[in-house]
């Protein structure tokens, strides 16, 4: 027990280690990005720092893979380096048995990945995305999911309009069921909308039959001035792929709300394979985390002094790029429906972890 303990405490603190690299680095790499690209805004060295780092979690932990196989590498080069891999086997202690340590720390790193960092990675990368937005274009736009139906904001320096619709068809451009309400730049209503359909076009918004009301009007009763139409066209600058993009990124939706979200999706007529299938890779990453460490110790168990060291390195990053790739690949296929979503997030885990543990077995117990 003690010497698990060992294996466990080493393999959590060249983790962390290389955790803390890869967030300064990755902090580093996009606030180095972000200088100079919103001189408009007047954003200073703080704020950008403060932009890079709300962007830095989401992209550090979908490296954590990638982490937990170099923990992996670095620990059995250190023992075998320090011959304690040999001490280890002449104890009786076989490669499976040494590998149990670094096996439930790394599942428990995915688990606490999952169910804490994803949570945090998310809500800072939607704050991120919604305050570059705000700097890009100077105006304010919106997006989100309630029980009833679907809530966008758009606006500028003139004032907001906040849309609801009861549905929308699967590219966002036709919404049904729609209200909107038109605010000053003060904030104070002006008019308000209902119409059956909205289409969006090319900078505009055209509705369908429909009526209005004047809202806060001196002298006017909104009740008795409201005036129907068969089509208006309301100015717009949003497009397609805004809405899209908001409500198309699973990695800001916190795992923890992604069920929910996925409803509300379903019930507003947009496609939710791309939600499901991340989120059923979250649930898998324990998994994958697990044939990491298997990856990682098939190619690097073998004693120092055999050498080929170099070799065994190289090897090792391969094989966890590879299996990295598979798995985004895996994913992209599932989102367009090309294979079912649990084969998707399931099967690329799966199978690198029974591939390492049969190419394991094969190198040290084989």
């Amino acid at each position: 027990m003690t010497l698990h303990f060992y294996f466990a405490r080493r393999f959590l603190w060249l983790f962390l280690g290389i955790f803390a690299g890869f967030f300064a680095l990755t902090m580093l790499t996009e606030a180095t990005s972000l200088f100079g690209q919103f001189d408009a805004a007047d954003l200073d060295l703080t704020g950008t720092l403060r932009l890079a780092l709300l962007k830095t979690p989401a992209g550090v932990y979908r490296l954590m893979s990638m982490i937990v196989v170099l923990a992996t590498l670095l620990l059995f080069l250190n023992l075998s380096r320090n011959s304690e891999l040999v001490a280890t086997r002449a104890a009786g202690q076989s490669a499976l048995k040494t590998l149990t340590a670094p096996l439930i720390v790394a599942f428990l790193i995915g688990l606490i990945g999952v169910a804490a960092f994803n949570p945090l990675a998310a809500t800072a990368l939607r704050q991120f995305e919604s305050e570059t937005g705000r700097y890009k274009t100077g105006t304010v736009s919106s997006f989100s999911l309630s029980r009833k139906g679907l809530w966008l904001r758009q606006g500028s320096d003139l004032g907001q309009t906040v849309i609801f619709a009861n549905k929308a068809n699967f590219d966002a451009t036709r919404l049904s069921g729609v209200t909107f309400f038109e605010f000053d730049a003060r904030g104070i209503a002006q008019r308000r909308i209902e119409t059956s359909f909205a289409v969006l076009t090319t900078g505009a918004w055209t509705l369908g039959p429909g009526k209005y009301w004047q809202i806060n009007q001196p002298g006017v009763v909104p009740d008795r001035t409201a005036t129907a139409f068969d089509t208006l066209t309301l100015p717009s600058e949003l497009t397609s792929d805004q809405i899209l993009d908001s409500f198309g990124d699973p990695s800001t939706i916190p795992i923890w709300d992604m069920q929910a979200f996925i409803k509300r999706l379903e019930r507003s007529g947009f496609s939710t394979k791309r939600h499901q299938v991340y989120f059923q890779i979250e649930l898998a990453s324990p998994i994958l985390m697990i044939a990491m460490v298997l990856i990682g110790a098939a190619l690097s168990m073998r004693h120092a002094r055999s050498g080929g060291t170099g070799l065994m390195i190289l090897l090792t990053v391969v094989a966890g790029l590879a299996a990295y790739i598979i798995q985004d690949f895996a994913e992209i296929l599932g989102s367009n429906g090309a294979i079912p979503v649990l084969a998707a997030a399931w099967g690329p885990p799966v199978s690198a972890a029974l591939f390492a543990l049969g190419l394991l077995l094969h190198m040290e117990d084989g």
